[in-house]
């Protein structure tokens, strides 16, 4: 099996996502997923595609990602992290599809408009 490329958005975070047959390693910007992403629960976040096909420990994965908090890059990855193993084996899609990990999440932030303070608090209004 060759290396399997995708990519995983999430807010204003993008992530390419590599994945081939291996031990398990999970590689972020160079860095050890471990190092990268220091809290059990981001951990979580990219485990979550394997955890759900029974595949931990199968395959390698080698990510670049940009943008963004280390939140909306972890949710960007698990994404990028499911797609591919969707298109290595068709069959995943049954089991990821009800845990929402093929759903790409389209909530983004709100722009700010003129004459306002921020996206939707207005400034100070004075009757008189």
């Amino acid at each position: 099996m060759e290396v399997v490329n995708t990519t995983g958005r999430r807010k204003t975070s993008v992530a390419r996502v590599y994945v081939s047959k291996g031990k398990g390693n999970i590689t972020v910007n160079g860095k050890d997923a471990k190092e990268y992403f220091k809290t059990p629960v981001l951990l979580y976040k990219l485990n979550q595609p394997f955890l759900v096909t029974d595949t931990l420990n199968e395959y390698d994965v080698k990510v670049n990602v940009y943008g963004g908090g280390i939140t909306g890059q972890a949710e960007a990855i698990r994404l990028g992290i499911a797609r591919a193993l969707e298109k290595i084996n068709p069959e995943f899609r049954a089991l990821m599809k009800p845990e929402k990990l093929l759903t790409r999440d389209p909530r983004m932030v709100e722009r700010k408009k003129y004459g306002q303070k921020k996206a939707r608090k207005k400034f100070q209004f004075s009757k008189r």
